[in-house]
């Protein structure tokens, strides 16, 4: 394990699996591609323990300035989890994860996975209010957190302000805190910090560590089952509390295997993903890569200079930005040149139509853009193009559904199934299905089925070839004059516009309409934007009902981890229309 390390490393094989490290169970197809012919049902902690004794001198974390290989990651995981079990975890406990992407966090979240302990991953935006009400709600026996240097946000400060009792707390090993009854400790393992009363030191952690055995570690791990609870999520919680979704240990490794095995991710793979890991986005693709030899390449939080770094220094082989504003920043990069990215073979986008096709032309030559689609209660992604599907299916469709994993289409009035190219609700089911929201029987019943399929509440259509076509969130769709509006729609033609980074739209009440279309929209850089220019752009090229009655200029977005929040937009559409009709125009 080494930090400061920024040198570059040096690839073990330039493609994908080496036929010497496939599983016993795979064969071969026609095209040399390894097909798996069993379920790579496991636990969590065991696909770090497999991966380090099949690659252990291979590299498998990589941050700027940290590299550790799969024996001293396994070596570091197994370190946690004897300082957890000192303090009380055991299968089944609660460990919370309060930090921004470092390696702690992946050295916590295999360590408590080894004891067989329920992950509980909060999102780092979280501030006093939301992180108190879930840390109480998750019924967390041990937090842990790690401030990230150089962050503005001292994360065991924000801790501090969610649970006022620390301060006063007379032993830091047992915790009495009304909010949280379960809480027991909070460790603090920034190792240059001052823990303070309440909180149990990085230094007072090694040594609870060091009174505990790896042997009662693995005996530990031997107890785990697959359909144990592994990780619980929290959904975002824009429109309600946030609710936390129970993973099962199958659920995650099961999908974790299947996602690789559609990326054709193998040992000396590079897998770069900036996504925060406390969401399924960063979560999954580490299982993933992990469970077949890859390194996985994160960093704090994206900066486009640090992130063209990494990608050239570490010549990668695969790119997670997924998201719109993500993918500009690295393609519109002024060192960009995909001559530096010779190993390059595909790349994760979940972009606009048109964005998606500028995209595919900017990478560099047999490297492949492909689209996806999941949700933190199916355990992440469940639907993924195929990488020989042509490009007007990736652009257009969000692929077809993993092995074991069905998708249907219902009338969201009905409920009744409908036939493909038909739009209406998504329903799906499987193994990656969550196991139900933490205490909340009321929400979990609603959102299943009586025969077992999962709402999703978003909008979609299946074609003739079973592959899937997000159209938006069903509570996003616009009824404007008593005609459906996609959203969706509006944003990818805005996107067309040469000087749009990327557009939003949300609907806004309106007396004559019932609801108008409203464009938020953030220009390139150094880009000259008028509205007005953005409305007479859409005339003549959208129906008149389509065309947005008002467009914003951002230079910043609402978001929760990983997506914009609409519903601050909506807010601000409605803020903006009444302070119109105020000032009497």
């Amino acid at each position: 394990m080494r930090r400061g390390d920024r040198s570059a490393a040096k690839p073990t094989q330039t493609a994908g699996p080496a036929a010497g490290d496939r599983d016993a169970g795979t064969t071969e197809t026609s095209a040399g591609r390894a097909v798996t012919t069993y379920a790579q049902a496991t636990t969590v902690g065991d696909v770090l323990v497999r991966a380090a004794g099949t690659w252990p001198d291979q590299e498998a974390l990589i941050f700027p300035d940290y590299t550790a290989t799969y024996a001293e990651l396994l070596a570091e995981a197994t370190r946690v989890a004897r300082g957890l079990r000192a303090l009380g975890v055991r299968r089944g406990s609660h460990v919370g994860i309060y930090m921004k992407n470092c390696p702690e966090f992946v050295h916590v979240l295999f360590g408590a996975a080894l004891l067989g302990a329920v992950v509980v991953p909060l999102n780092a935006r979280y501030r006093r209010h939301d992180l108190g009400y879930v840390i109480g709600h998750s019924d967390l026996t041990v937090l842990v957190v790690r401030s990230v240097p150089g962050d503005p946000v001292d994360c065991l400060e924000v801790v501090r302000g969610a649970l006022p009792e620390l301060g006063a707390a007379p032993d830091p090993l047992r915790l009495a805190v009304a909010g949280a009854p379960r809480l027991r400790a909070v460790v603090q393992l920034d190792p240059d910090s001052d823990a303070g009363s309440g909180i149990v030191s990085a230094a007072r952690f090694a040594e609870l560590a060091a009174s505990e055995s790896e042997q009662a570690v693995w005996r530990d791990r031997a107890a785990v089952r697959v359909r144990d609870t592994a990780a619980m999520p929290y959904t975002s919680g824009t429109t309600a509390r946030p609710k936390g979704c129970r993973l099962s240990h199958e659920a995650l490794t099961r999908k974790a295997a299947a996602v690789a095995e559609r990326y054709q991710v193998g040992p000396g793979d590079r897998f770069w993903n900036p996504l925060p890991l406390f969401h399924l986005s960063a979560l999954g693709p580490l299982l993933s890569v992990l469970g077949c030899g890859g390194a996985y390449l994160s960093m704090p939080h994206f900066e486009a200079d640090q992130a063209w770094r990494m990608l050239t220094a570490h010549l990668v082989t695969h790119i997670y930005p997924t998201f719109p504003a993500v993918v500009q920043d690295l393609l519109h990069h002024p060192a960009y040149d995909p001559a530096a990215l010779p190993r390059l073979r595909m790349a994760s986008g979940s972009l606009p139509q048109d964005m998606f096709a500028w995209t595919q032309e900017r990478l560099p030559a047999g490297a492949v853009l492909v689209s996806t689609y999941g949700m933190t209660e199916t355990a992440g992604l469940f639907c993924i193009s195929e990488l020989d599907a042509p490009l007007d299916r990736r652009a257009v469709t969000n692929g077809r559904p993993l092995d074991g994993v069905q998708v249907r289409i219902v009338d969201p009035e009905t409920g009744a199934v409908l036939p493909a190219g038909r739009r209406g609700l998504i329903e799906v089911t499987g193994y990656c299905l969550f196991d139900g929201y933490h205490r909340d029987p009321e929400a979990t019943a609603a959102a299943f089925t009586s025969d077992g399929w999962f709402r999703t509440e978003d909008m979609g259509q299946v074609d003739a070839d079973g592959r899937l076509t997000y159209l938006g969130r069903a509570r996003d769709m616009l009824r404007v004059g008593g005609e459906n509006v996609s959203p969706l729609e509006i944003e990818a033609f805005l996107n067309t516009h040469p000087s749009v980074k990327l557009a939003q739209v949300v609907g806004r009440a309106d007396p004559k309409y019932g609801e108008v279309p409203v464009a938020f929209v953030e220009p390139l850089p150094g880009a000259v934007l008028e509205p007005e220019e953005l409305i007479r752009f859409c005339q003549g090229q959208l129906a008149s009902f389509k065309i947005p009655r008002d467009v914003h200029l951002v230079t910043e977005w609402p978001m929760s981890a990983t997506k914009i929040i609409k519903a601050e937009l909506r807010r601000r559409a409605r803020e903006s229309a009444a302070s119109t009709l105020g000032d009497g125009r």
